[in-house]
């Protein structure tokens, strides 16, 4: 297993983070199988584990608290905050201070430790100035509560505006980005990527198999799996319209074909093409089974050569997604027309 400092100065981390999406209600309902793949991955030399509070509800950083009992100073914890907790109460969102300071101490009781390494925000909120919630987040750095603050999903003018104002506030800096990146949906590459190596934060990647397609397991003609996310989680799988997914069929038949080529699994094949990008420091991995778990370790020391790499960016363009819906943040303005048009009539004087 290889190592990088987290954001040039951070905490020196496993280039695979165990991502677990995955343990609980969510995927894998089997705590004890779910603890088993936290302790494999460990003894395989990962040390860094990134979770969320709004994973099952909960039910996946208790998991990891029961996992890391005895274990707890060899690992980087990183969890998340900002997605609904609970659907019948909309303060239980956000990055406000108010539900920032509620949500790291749930978090904190799940996991059962008395400091998160990397504390997340998990998508941005528009509702929010960056101000109140780098501040909050500053205060629970102060209280050592937290040790580091990262954010996930943001565009790349919100990472530059976040590092001014925490420079200009004089608090805590995002020291890490998580976004989406896999050889499918390259949108991170034009900005994103670029903003994160200029300003030093460190980078995790999430879906480097872009939910299951760098697999194999999606082929054209072919029937998803039974226990696949396709099947068990259809309303939330990737519908694109049929001329994207014919698309996509037509890319993984040729990364296909290229793993075949050159001696790779297609998991090889997608894991290092996204660590091979000089801004990422990890990759993190999402295994509902152990079988998915080994199979993504195996895949930790592999070096992709130039001649694959180019081999990728002429199926799909640098800076492009197959998918347009694989960006996972769209402006609020995007989608309400509201803000984006000039009110008809001015208030009188």
């Amino acid at each position: 297993m290889d190592y990088a400092n987290l954001g040039g100065t951070g905490p020196r981390v496993s280039r695979l983070c165990l991502g677990t999406m995955m343990f609980g209600a969510w995927g894998n309902p089997d705590h004890d199988a779910c603890v088993r793949m936290v302790h494999t991955a460990l003894d395989a030399g990962v040390d860094f584990i990134d979770t969320a509070d709004v994973y099952a509800s909960g039910e996946t950083e208790e998991i990891l608290g029961r996992a890391l009992k005895g274990r707890r100073d060899g690992v980087v914890l990183a969890t998340k905050f900002g997605e609904q907790m609970d659907h019948g109460d909309p303060l239980t969102r956000g990055a406000s201070r108010r539900w920032i300071m509620r949500a790291v101490e749930d978090s904190l009781r799940r996991l059962g430790t008395d400091r998160i390494d990397l504390y997340q925000l998990h998508r941005p909120d528009p509702g929010t100035g960056l101000g109140e919630t780098l501040d909050a987040l500053t205060d629970l750095v102060r209280q050592g509560k937290v040790l580091a603050i990262g954010s996930s999903a943001l565009p790349a003018d919100t990472i530059v505006e976040a590092r001014w104002t925490a420079e200009r506030r004089g608090g805590e800096r995002f020291t890490s980005e998580q976004l989406a990146y896999s050889a499918l949906a390259r949108h991170a590459e034009a900005a994103a990527l670029p903003a994160c190596e200029r300003h030093g934060l460190g980078v995790m990647v999430y879906s480097p198999l872009n939910g299951g397609w760098l697999t194999g397991k999606y082929r054209a003609g072919t029937a998803a799996p039974a226990d696949s996310r396709a099947v068990r989680n259809a309303e939330h799988f990737d519908h694109a319209e049929e001329t994207v997914r014919a698309r996509k069929y037509a890319v993984v038949e040729e990364i296909a074909a290229l793993a075949d080529e050159s001696g790779h699994t297609m998991i090889e094949l997608a894991l290092g093409f996204v660590l091979a990008h000089p801004a990422v420091t990890s990759a993190i991995i999402g295994p509902r089974t152990m079988e998915q778990l080994t199979a993504q370790l195996a895949a930790a020391d592999v070096r992709l050569g130039p001649d694959v790499m180019d081999r990728l960016d002429a199926l799909v363009a640098p800076g492009t997604d197959v998918n347009p819906a694989d960006c996972p943040y769209a402006p609020p303005a995007l989608a309400d027309p509201a803000l984006r048009r000039r009110a008809h009539a001015r208030r009188p004087l």
